[in-house]
């Protein structure tokens, strides 16, 4: 699906030097690398502050402690999203509450979370699935209104930009606390696991800086039940060189998709991502919907011919063993549902060549026709 060794190729030199000055001073936990990753990333995004992470998935609990949300506290959350999302939140003693997305962009609406905020609701968590950022303004009014918290899954989306309010913004930096993954396959990938959590409230910086550090500010002082969560510096070093190209690395994404939009428009069963008028897209995948009950037959038919593809996600959230309890056996999102049943992806990334992706669309059409 992302060619990264490619990828490394392009940027060796650069990484084999940041490792050697990394190895030669041994400063492999919070390190200058770390300290200079964070800055440079908060400048790019246009936030105050950046806090590096193990994981995308610690990014999102961090987030949620930092909050001091109580067992029993409602989140609402997409139902078509990957498990981490809702994972912490049941980790954490809270309910999720799962929401429905809209059929075009995959992410969910101010319109489809408001009938679900109660008096137990304390936060919302949209996600900005696939690369492009959810209607933030209106769900940050409705946030507003309600004195709920905002916290953005980002993992999907870094670098995209929200024109949807009073002026332009990178996704992630909308809400109280953004958070993103920088799993190696991600937009902004690292050579292992790695995440972030972003936030222009400096209080709530203290908080999380914290609980990533063992509830403790001082050494030894620890003044709340915090966690273990730190991106080590040689992650770090790799994600610095890659954030200079992190605009190239979406405009290479958005060439493949544009490729894949012109190939496919004309043909009927396939559904073709549609861009947000407020976001910029930066693809971190490209999800087609394909609308004749097939989906599962071209998945097998690309894979026979070497041709990598997924479906994420082929089963909404509330239909997994483990938050079964949160919903009655009659529950069900309609649009949640078809998607699972419909959508699935391509593969897209900045190494794609013209003679790869003919290849792709050929057989895509092939089967189409058949």
């Amino acid at each position: 699906m992302v060619d990264l060794i490619g990828q490394y190729q392009e940027i060796k030199n650069e990484v084999k030097e940041r490792f050697e000055e990394i190895l030669d001073t041994a400063m492999f936990i919070n390190g200058p690398a770390v300290k200079q990753f964070e800055r440079n990333l908060s400048q790019y995004l246009s936030v105050d502050h950046t806090i590096a992470c193990a994981n995308g998935t610690d990014a999102l609990q961090i987030a949620l402690m930092a909050l001091g949300l109580k067992p029993g506290d409602e989140v609402i959350v997409p139902a078509f999203t990957y498990v981490a999302t809702t994972e912490v939140i049941a980790l954490l003693g809270l309910t999720p509450v799962m929401v429905d997305v809209d059929p075009k962009t995959f992410n969910t609406t101010a319109d489809l979370i408001k009938p679900l905020i109660t008096e137990k609701t304390k936060a919302i968590v949209p996600v900005h699935l696939f690369g492009q950022c959810s209607e933030m303004a209106p769900i940050m009014a409705l946030a507003q209104n309600h004195h709920l918290y905002v916290i953005e899954d980002n993992a999907q989306a870094i670098g995209a930009d929200y024109s949807g309010g009073a002026s332009s913004q990178k996704a992630g930096t909308i809400g109280h606390i953004g958070t993103t993954s920088f799993f190696p396959a991600k937009n902004l990938g690292c050579y292992g696991d790695g995440g972030a959590i972003f936030t222009n409230d400096d209080d709530l910086n203290q908080k999380i800086r914290m609980v990533a550090n063992h509830g403790q500010s001082k050494r030894y002082h620890h003044a709340v039940v915090g966690v273990n969560s730190r991106l080590d510096s040689l992650q770090a070093a790799v994600l610095d060189i890659k954030l200079k190209y992190l605009d190239d690395y979406a405009k290479a994404r958005n060439i493949v998709a544009s490729k894949y939009d012109d190939a496919f428009e004309n043909i009927e069963e396939l559904s073709t991502p549609v861009r947000s008028k407020n976001s910029t897209h930066v693809f971190h995948q490209y999800t087609l919907k394909m609308t004749n009950g097939r989906r599962d037959e071209m998945i097998q038919y690309l894979n026979a011919q070497d041709i990598p593809c997924g479906i994420y996600y082929p089963i909404p959230l509330y239909k997994q063993g483990a938050f079964e309890k949160y919903v009655d056996s009659s529950f069900e999102l309609p649009v949640t549902e078809e998607l699972c049943k419909s959508v699935f992806s391509l593969p897209i990334h900045t190494e794609m060549t013209d003679e790869i992706q003919d290849y792709i669309i050929h057989h895509v059409k092939i089967f189409c026709n058949s």
